[in-house]
């Protein structure tokens, strides 16, 4: 049940979409996410009313191509499953969006099953000791 928040500069509402579907297509072929298990806020900025800031850090040289990639989900993955993760979503991103992969920054932030509400104000993933019986998490 992974939360995806997408910041691109100067993205059309095409380019976010490929961007969306990258990072999708990404998390269900690494790290075994269900295809329906999407959810995600892209969001264009125009460079003028709303930017976005970078530099070379670490030698990588980034221009106005950058995209921010946030992905939230539940600990467990390994340092190779997320590993595979970063690149897969940067060669995704170069064939649907044509973001060069030197401008996919990614950062994942893990928390635990109770951390999550799926709707109707519930913790699905980790009911209360009271509750009924909810059906196992399938994702994130």
């Amino acid at each position: 049940m992974p939360f995806v928040r997408i910041d691109a500069l100067g993205a059309d509402s095409e380019r976010l979409d490929a961007l969306g579907r990258a990072v999708h297509d990404a998390l269900v072929q690494t790290i075994g996410i269900p295809p329906d298990d999407r959810f995600q806020v892209l969001v264009g900025h125009d460079g003028t009313h709303s930017t976005l800031r970078y530099d070379d850090y670490l030698g990588v040289r980034r221009d106005h191509g950058i995209v921010y990639v946030a992905i939230t989900l539940r600990a467990g993955r390994t340092p190779d499953q997320k590993r595979a993760l970063y690149r897969r979503t940067a060669e995704l991103a170069h064939a649907y969006a044509g973001t060069e992969p030197r401008n996919v920054f990614i950062t994942l932030t893990e928390n635990e099953s109770v951390d999550w509400s799926l709707g109707e104000g519930v913790a699905q993933y980790a009911p209360a000791p009271d509750a009924p019986d909810s059906p196992g998490p399938r994702g994130a």
